[in-house]
């Protein structure tokens, strides 16, 4: 059964001495350091064609998969065959195998990588040398991997980092900095970093400018700032909203400020498995308040057809401030 995100992973101060983390942080000095010698004793493998990975340095809520759509439409506005590549997570087949959207569940091959398939060819591996070169094989000029900085299986031409841009005064991107399991962070900061050749900050739509104390912490890497859009406006009238992601919290925050009439939101664990029993709980709830069901299309694509019909997909695009810098990142590989 998987767990919601703990939110005190990403406060600062208050529970840096709680029993909790003063427990977890031996497991962590591990996890970091089993993380740090993977990376640098594995030689990574050239599949001939570039690799562009969209990674993060923190575990989910950060918008990796909407900016690796946006880079394979980028790619493929200039006639550039790119593939996208990840690791299937949530889904029970291993690959390498594409996508096909007439074959495949979510169950099959996990949210992401579905929804990426509605628009660009799209595989899955747990081995991603092997999916590597079965998108080569097909055809892939480019490789982008959604996910997968902290994975060196695969020569990187380009590494981009996408970060939660938005921070509060009780929210910080990286919590006290502390690695899993005591807080949000897959490595150190510092060592994430230095295998980056840019961050992507992703900024809330009512944020005009990112916190100049997040900025100095990027050790002066480009950054490009991102804003998730909503490709359409939510759907009228009352609504109850459900997500399954990293930090459900920010989907119901953007709800509410793109206008949804938001009466009630219920928050579930990453890539949470919908069940027939739990799906009808949450359409009770709409039902007693007269209200519609909407989610995210990463969740939308886990529902049954049934459910897909009952609920609406609320869809959205990763759109970077400075278009110029990113494309120009692209044409250097």
């Amino acid at each position: 059964m998987r767990l919601p995100t703990p939110r005190w992973w990403y406060e600062r101060g208050r529970r840096r001495a709680s029993p909790t983390r003063l427990l977890l942080t031996p497991v962590a000095a591990i996890w970091a350091a089993v993380t740090a010698r993977r990376i640098a004793r594995t030689q990574p493998f050239d599949p001939g064609v570039p690799v562009i990975c969209i990674g993060g340095l923190t575990l989910g809520g950060t918008g990796k998969t909407p900016v690796v759509r946006e880079i394979l439409d980028r790619l493929a506005a200039r006639g550039v065959a790119a593939h996208a590549l990840s690791r299937g997570y949530g889904g029970r087949l291993k690959g390498p195998l594409r996508v096909d959207l007439a074959h495949h569940s979510a169950a099959d091959v996990g949210d992401e990588p579905l929804t990426l398939a509605r628009d660009h060819p799209a595989w899955i591996a747990a081995d991603r040398i092997a999916g590597s070169v079965s998108a080569v094989a097909d055809g892939a000029k480019v490789i982008v991997m959604d996910d997968g900085h902290q994975n060196p299986s695969l020569k990187k031409t380009l590494s981009l980092v996408v970060i939660d841009g938005e921070t509060r005064d009780d929210e910080w991107p990286f919590g006290d900095g502390q690695v899993f399991p005591a807080g949000p962070m897959r490595e150190p900061l510092a060592a994430g970093l230095a295998r980056a050749d840019a961050v992507v900050l992703m900024l809330p739509a009512d944020l005009a400018e990112p916190d100049p104390a997040l900025v100095k912490l990027f050790a002066g890497k480009p950054v490009l700032v991102a804003r998730i859009e909503p490709l359409a406006p939510p759907p009228a009238g009352p609504q109850v909203g459900f997500a399954g992601v990293g930090k459900p919290w920010k989907i119901e925050r953007a709800l509410v400020a793109a206008g949804c009439d938001l009466v009630d939101f219920v928050p579930l664990p990453d890539h949470a498995e919908f069940t027939e029993s739990s799906l009808r709980s949450i359409a009770a709830r709409a039902e007693r308040l007269g209200a519609g069901l909407v989610t995210t299309e990463k969740d939308w694509v886990r529902l049954s057809p049934d459910w897909r019909a009952r609920v609406v997909a609320w869809p959205v695009r990763a759109r970077f401030e400075d278009q110029t810098a990113l494309d120009s990142l692209l044409a250097d590989i």
